[in-house]
């Protein structure tokens, strides 16, 4: 968790018009996140974010980024299906989720859930978008 918010991959976004964007903010923290997404056809092209968050949801955001890039919108919402149950204590394919299986016990810490969730729920959030 330390190195990717040390460390965060895919941080800063583009000035490119193929991007979709969407803002996702926190009322309970100071998480406030713009997310891109870029689509080739049915593939995640590329993924980027920026803004102000804490360390909880940069990490889990920058681990989010690099899953899923270059992956169907389907293995995508597979993968952000799985870390849902994981953080909702629900049945989950801990190999899906590869580095986000460092998240297990957010659970734990009831408030840090939307912390952990931001950046996922911000990008299936564009991938409905693309889909309608």
């Amino acid at each position: 968790i330390m190195d990717h918010y040390e460390h965060p991959r895919n941080r800063g976004l583009v000035d490119d018009q193929t991007y979709q964007k969407v803002n996702m903010n926190s009322d309970t923290c100071i998480d406030d996140l713009d997310i891109q997404v870029k689509f080739d056809g049915d593939k995640i092209a590329d993924v980027r974010y920026d803004g102000e968050a804490c360390a909880i949801c940069t990490s889990s955001t920058s681990i989010m980024s690099t899953l899923v890039k270059g992956k169907t919108k389907a293995e995508a919402k597979k993968i952000i299906e799985n870390y849902m149950n994981m953080i909702y204590e629900k049945d989950y394919d801990e190999e899906l989720l590869e580095e986000a299986i460092a998240f297990k016990n957010t659970h734990k810490q009831a408030n840090r859930i939307k912390c952990a969730t931001l950046g996922w729920n911000g990008l299936i959030k564009l991938i409905e978008e693309s889909e309608e």
